[in-house]
C-alpha cells in the first residue's frame, strides 16, 4: 500500500519489500535464471561435493553485521553487546510459489520447523546456547535456518562470529584465534562474496575484518566493504569518511556503500523493517555530506542489494566455468572407478550360481598360487609362516631345559618316595606320563597364539586376494567381511578357539554352514 507523502519510487520500493528484504524485487528479476541454476545444482546434492555461490558478512564485535543481515533477509536475527553471533549461521532463503512462510531450524541432529517469523531470534539464541554453551563461548559448528517464503529468493548468506581481540570473563584466551580460523575457513572459499562490515567511527585502516578479506582476496575481486552506524559520526569528521568511501584510503575494486540499519533504540521503540528503511532513505536525503552519495549509489540498503544484485550475477558467471571443470573432474573420477567393475553379478537366479562359482574359482586359483612353492609372481604363504615357526621352535627349546629339569626332580622324588627293590632309574610310567601332560598343558596357550598368528598372515592374504575376485559384488564382500567379524569374534573365546585347533574340521564345517545361512534370502 503506497503511504502519503512517502513521494519516491525508492520508499515504495522500501515498502514492497518490508520483512522480505530489499533483495528480493531485485534478485528475483535480475538472477533468477542463474539462481534457478544454483539451486538446482544444490537439489541433486552437488553442494556436498562442491562450494556453490554464497554471501558471508563478517566484521569486528559489535560492527554491525547482524544488522546489515537482517536488513538484506527480513530476518530479525540475534543482536545486543559483546559476542552475538556464537556461531556460524548459515541463512538458506529459498522462494515457494504459493504457501506460507515457514522456517527450519537445524543443528547437532536437532531439526526443528516454525511458521512464526518473530520466533526466528528466539530459536538461534536456543541453537547457539546448545552448541556453544550458555556464556560467551563460541563454536564452530554450523547453525543452518531454511526459510521457506513466496517473498524471498533462493540465495545463501552466511554470518560470522564479531572479532575480538581481548577475551572478556569466561571466554579462553585464544578465542580471537579462534574466531580468526572460524572466518577464515569460509572467507577463503572462492565462491564467496565477502561483506566486510565497519563502523564509520572506527579507523578503518586497524579493522581486522578488512585486513582478513584482504588477505584472501588481496584485489579485492569479491569483496564488499559496508560503512555502518553513519549517524554516530563526529562532527566535522565526515569528509573523511567519503574518502574513504572513494577509495583514497583502502581501495577495493568492490567499491563501499554507506547504510544506515536499525539500532537497539529503533528496535526499543518497535520501528519495522519498512520503517527503518524509510527512515534510512530520509537520513541520506537529509544529510549535508552524505547526500550526493545518493545519486552515486553509494549508500542506503537499497543500493546496497542492488550492488550484490550485479556483484552476484557476475560472481554466478565467474564462477560457473570453474564449476563446470570442477563437475567434469568429478565426473571423470567416477568414470575412472566405474571401470574397475565390470558388468556387475546378475540379477537372474539361474545365473548366480555359475557367477559365484566363477568368483570363488578365481578366488582359489589365487590362493593356490599363493601356497606354491618354487618361482611364483610373489611372495608365497610360507614366506610369512616361517617367522612365526621359529619363533615357536624358540620358545620350544628356551622350555626344554625346564622340562628335563622337572623330570630329574620326578625321578629324585620318586626315588626317595616310592622306589622298592625295582632297579633304579625304572620309574612308574604314570610318573612320567603325568610330567609330560603338566608340560604339555603349560605349551597350549602359546600353541593357540601362534595358531591365532598363523591364521591371522592367512586371513590378510587371503583377504588381499578376495577384493580383487569380488570387486563388482560389493553385496557379497560385505557378506563375507560379517563373516569374517563373526569367524573373529569366535577366535578370542578360549573355548571355542580351543575347539577349533582339536578339532579343524568342525571348524570348516562351522564356517560353511554361517556362510551358507548368510546367504540364503
Amino acid at each position: 500500500m503506497h503511504r502519503p507523502g512517502a513521494g519516491s519510487e525508492d520508499e515504495e520500493r522500501y515498502r514492497d519489500g518490508m520483512q522480505s528484504g530489499v533483495f528480493y524485487s531485485h534478485l528475483d528479476r535480475q538472477v533468477r535464471p542463474f539462481i534457478e541454476l544454483i539451486d538446482f545444482l544444490r537439489s541433486i546434492g552437488i553442494e556436498k561435493d562442491l562450494a556453490l555461490p554464497a554471501i558471508a558478512v563478517v566484521g569486528d564485535q559489535s560492527s554491525g553485521k547482524s544488522s546489515v543481515l537482517e536488513a538484506l533477509s527480513g530476518v530479525a536475527l540475534p543482536r545486543g553487546s559483546g559476542i552475538v553471533t556464537r556461531c556460524p549461521l548459515e541463512l538458506k532463503l529459498r522462494k515457494s510459489f504459493g504457501g506460507k512462510w515457514k522456517a527450519k531450524i537445524s543443528y547437532q541432529g536437532v531439526v526443528e520447523t516454525f511458521e512464526d517469523p518473530s520466533l526466528v531470534e528466539i530459536h538461534v539464541r536456543t541453537a547457539q546456547n546448545t552448541l556453544a554453551g550458555d556464556g560467551v563461548g563460541i563454536c564452530d559448528d554450523l547453525i543452518t535456518l531454511e526459510i521457506t517464503s513466496p517473498d524471498v529468493c533462493d540465495l545463501t548468506l552466511i554470518d560470522l562470529p564479531g572479532i575480538t581481540r581481548v577475551p572478556v570473563t569466561g571466554q579462553p584466551e585464544d578465542i580471537g584465534d579462534q574466531i580468526r580460523r572460524l572466518i577464515l575457513k569460509f572467507i577463503k572459499k572462492q565462491e564467496t562474496i565477502n561483506l566486510v562490515v565497519v563502523p564509520c567511527n572506527v579507523d578503518i585502516a586497524t579493522t581486522e575484518a578488512l585486513r582478513m578479506a584482504q588477505s584472501v582476496d588481496p584485489e579485492g575481486a569479491r569483496t564488499l566493504a559496508i560503512l555502518t552506524k553513519p549517524d554516530l559520526v563526529d562532527k566535522g569528521a565526515e569528509p573523511d569518511i567519503l574518502k574513504i568511501v572513494n577509495g583514497q584510503v583502502v581501495h577495493l575494486n568492490k567499491g563501499y556503500i554507506i547504510v544506515k540499519c536499525r539500532g537497539q533504540n529503533d528496535i526499543n521503540q518497535k520501528i519495522s523493517l519498512a520503517d527503518a528503511t524509510r527512515l534510512e532513505m530520509e537520513f541520506f536525503k537529509n544529510h549535508h555530506h552524505f547526500s550526493p552519495l545518493l545519486e552515486q549509489n553509494k549508500v542506503t540498503t537499497q543500493c546496497l542489494a542492488t550492488k550484490l544484485t550485479q556483484d552476484l550475477v557476475d560472481h554466478i558467471k565467474t564462477s560457473l566455468p570453474y564449476l563446470t571443470d570442477q563437475i567434469r573432474e568429478h565426473l571423470e573420477t567416477v568414470k575412472t572407478e566405474l571401470k574397475k567393475y565390470s558388468t556387475g553379478p546378475p540379477l537372474e537366479r539361474k545365473k548366480m550360481g555359475p557367477y559365484l562359482t566363477e568368483r570363488l574359482m578365481d578366488f582359489i586359483d589365487k590362493i593356490h598360487e599363493l601356497c606354491r612353492i618354487g618361482n611364483s609372481s610373489e611372495k608365497n604363504l610360507y614366506t610369512f609362516l616361517r617367522p612365526v615357526f621359529q619363533q615357536w621352535d624358540s620358545y620350544l627349546s628356551n622350555t626344554k631345559g625346564s622340562f628335563l629339569n622337572k623330570v630329574e626332580a620326578m625321578i629324585k622324588n620318586y626315588d626317595k618316595e616310592h622306589r622298592g627293590r625295582e632297579l633304579i632309574t625304572f620309574s612308574d610310567y604314570c610318573v612320567y606320563e603325568h610330567a609330560v601332560q603338566k608340560h604339555i598343558l603349560g605349551l597350549q596357550e602359546p600353541a593357540l597364539d601362534v595358531l591365532k598368528a598363523i591364521r591371522g598372515h592367512q586371513a590378510a592374504r587371503y583377504g588381499a586376494h578376495l577384493s580383487p575376485s569380488l570387486l563388482d559384488s560389493p553385496g557379497l564382500h560385505h557378506l563375507l567381511d560379517y563373516l569374517s567379524c563373526i569367524c573373529n569374534s569366535l577366535w578370542f573365546l578360549p573355548q571355542v578357539s580351543l575347539f577349533l585347533f582339536q578339532f579343524p574340521v568342525c571348524a570348516l564345517f562351522v564356517v560353511l554352514v554361517l556362510f551358507i545361512k548368510l546367504c540364503t534370502p
